[in-house]
């Protein structure tokens, strides 16, 4: 029996400070502390020391090299030749920088090779070590210089198959063509190279199919459509940056994936193998006995277990499943688009003064034509991902586009309800002081008001994309994320904050109907009429706002009554009402709006007719809105007009 002389280096004591080089073995003898060379004179003829030997005739021998700090290069032929040799493994040698091309070579029972924590800077050569071992297990980890796996890198390295190939927790940043050329490997672990961003399609080119693949922890964004015919098992957690899976048709034979994202999981629901080719052996009668057969080869469709699953606030659906809501959306999103358009088009093209009704009209319309785009924006990416959201669900909750969605939607509904607030509140200011010209609200007084709004306004929005919730919690881009206590008081204040505003439009309404009530004098049809106004707009308010808070609150205090499917529902339903009423309800309606439409397109040949008749009407009725405290039918004419744009009283 040929006997093997090792060397095992474990490094204790600061007694690895005392360098040497090329240090002669004699039989019987250990490598001393310091060495920094493992010689190529080895000689396979030299006893093995029983203090540091691990061999036996039916296991073989084994090398173990541990904590050398010393240790800085392993030269040729140093473990050549040795044809007991079962495991390698060399760990914790820091300086251990170079690996010979001929260091390994003819090691014809070689199970295990190990090689981590060093400071290798290249991938070590291992071509030439031609072990016939079954299920031979290859380990390099933990070795952060390694940058690049080369092309052949395996190749030589084992006849038989390779039962795994571990390249974990290294600097590995490329894996090269035909890296894995020659190799017949079952599983390979990229796990925890950080910076790995590339590898090439053809890397694989030459191996046969492999079986388990894990990149978790990795840069990856894609994956070689070349192996994934064969794999069983895919894992790839805590893997970011690999957004978008290939088509799951190149699946065909996977049975289990751990995953990052939940919506890749999705993808795997319902999935169907589209065969071109079927065994021949399929139409047997006993194929369909044995399961097993009959699943791989004859069945076009497979169960796919996979982690993690869909939570709450993402289900396996599109942005707007329903086909219904799909067409609600857009004939929303368009309402609120072209009518708070028009508003603003009339408003800024009228040549009448601007008041202060008219200013805080503009904002109004702004803000809900915001919503619009918010809508708009939400409905256009449904259509674009329909039935493929899975695919492209992480990079639009994580991107610009879903922050920018749901920045737009959160500043307009708020500075909507702000300038709807504020509108309320200037009427009943105007109302309950109509004889007191000095306590009149001026100009400068709204700008001031509405500074305050947008700047309110555009802090709340602005807060989820710092950290304060997020946009990115649901496909709709709204911040439902409470996880924590700030992102909880974030969405609980602002619910409060719009709830306290609806009660405060309602007391002003109220109050501003009592002032002008007076059933001796005034006429009923008038009075009626007030009460109608105002009571169409107290609801408009209240639908909208009341299924959005109730809801939202309960979920904000993690005691949610509905799914984020329902509350897509709120989304289209609700939510967006006072942006598709208010330009109805605030201009559309109101007899001064419909004179400075009619003005205006009379200004480009249209509606000529009507803005004379328009011109004449004003031009009788100069007089001041408000002649007599005790005249109260020119008190509610006006008040029927409350949201007229002018405040003025309409003939």
């Amino acid at each position: 029996m040929i006997l093997l002389l090792f060397t095992v280096v474990m490094v204790k004591t600061a007694a690895a400070s005392v360098l040497g080089s090329d240090v002669e073995l004699k039989p019987g003898a250990e490598l001393k502390l310091g060495a920094t060379q493992i010689p190529s004179n080895i000689s396979n003829t030299h006893s093995v020391p029983p203090l540091i030997c691990n061999s036996t005739e039916r296991d073989g021998f084994k090398v173990f090299i541990s904590g050398n700090v010393a240790l800085e290069s392993i030269g040729a032929s140093a473990f050549s030749d040795l044809p007991e040799l079962i495991e390698i493994t060399i760990t914790k040698s820091k300086h251990l920088s170079h690996i010979h091309p001929d260091a390994f070579s003819n090691i014809a029972k070689l199970q295990y090779l190990t090689i981590s924590n060093t400071g290798l800077r290249i991938f070590p050569d291992f071509t030439k070590i031609q072990s016939t071992a079954h299920g031979f297990l290859f380990d390099l980890q933990e070795n952060s210089l390694v940058e690049r796996v080369p092309a052949n890198a395996f190749r030589g390295l084992c006849t038989q198959t390779i039962t795994e190939i571990r390249l974990t927790r290294n600097g590995i940043k490329e894996v090269a063509s035909d890296a894995f050329n020659g190799t017949k490997m079952h599983r390979l672990f990229l796990r925890g190279n950080q910076q790995l961003t590339h590898v090439d399609p053809n890397a694989f080119a030459g191996s046969s199919e492999l079986v388990v693949l894990d990149i978790s922890q990795t840069a990856l964004s894609s994956l070689p459509d070349c192996i994934l015919g064969g794999l069983q098992k895919l894992i790839a957690e805590s893997a970011f940056h690999l957004k978008e899976l290939p088509p799951l048709q190149l699946f065909t034979k996977l049975r289990q994936a751990s995953l990052t994202y939940p919506s890749h999981c999705c993808a795997f629901q319902n999935v169907h193998r589209n065969r071109s080719r079927w065994s021949a052996l399929c139409s047997h009668p006993k194929a369909r006995s044995n399961l097993h057969f009959y699943r791989d080869h004859c069945s076009n469709s497979t169960s796919v277990t996979c982690t993690p699953t869909q939570d709450d606030f993402n289900p396996c659906e599109d942005i707007m499943s329903p086909v219904a809501l799909r067409v609600l959306i857009w004939i929303v999103s368009i309402l609120a688009l072209l009518g708070n358009a028009v508003v603003l088009l009339v408003l800024l093209g009228s040549r009448a003064k601007l008041t202060v009704p008219r200013f805080l009209m503009c904002h109004l319309a702004f803000s809900d034509l915001c919503m619009g785009v918010y809508l708009v924006v939400i409905a256009t990416v449904d259509t674009l991902t329909r039935g493929r959201y899975h695919n492209h669900a992480i990079d639009w909750q994580t991107g610009l586009g879903c922050s920018a969605a749901g920045f737009f939607t959160v500043f307009a509904s708020e500075l909507s309800v702000f300038t709807l607030t504020a509108i309320t509140l200037e009427r009943w200011h105007t109302i309950t002081h109509a004889l007191r010209l000095d306590r009149r609200l001026r100009l400068r007084h709204a700008c001031a008001v509405m500074t305050a709004g947008w700047i309110f306004s555009s802090l709340s929005a602005l807060l989820p994309t710092l950290g304060v919730s997020s946009y990115g919690k649901v496909s709709i881009c709204l911040p439902m994320d409470v996880e924590s206590l700030v992102s909880q008081i974030y969405v609980v204040s602002l619910l409060l904050l719009n709830i306290l505003a609806f009660f405060c439009v309602c007391g002003c309404y109220l109050s501003i109907y009592l002032t002008v009530r007076n059933p001796s004098s005034a006429p009923a049809h008038a009075d009626t009429h007030v009460a109608q106004r105002m009571a169409i707009l107290i609801f408009t308010d209240f639908i909208c706002m009341a299924p959005i808070s109730f809801f939202a609150v309960s979920a904000a205090l993690k005691l949610p009554l509905i799914t984020v499917s329902d509350a897509k529902l709120l989304l289209v339903l609700f939510y967006p009402i006072n942006s598709c009423s208010n330009p109805f309800l605030y201009a559309f309606f109101t007899r001064t709006f419909r004179r400075d439409f009619f003005l205006l397109a009379a200004r480009f040949g249209l509606f000529r007719t009507r803005a004379q008749i328009y011109r004449t009407e004003s031009s009788s009725c100069q007089q001041p809105a408000w002649t007599s405290p005790k005249n109260s039918h020119v008190m509610m004419c006006s008040l029927a007009n409350t949201v007229s744009l002018d405040g003025k009283r309409q003939c």
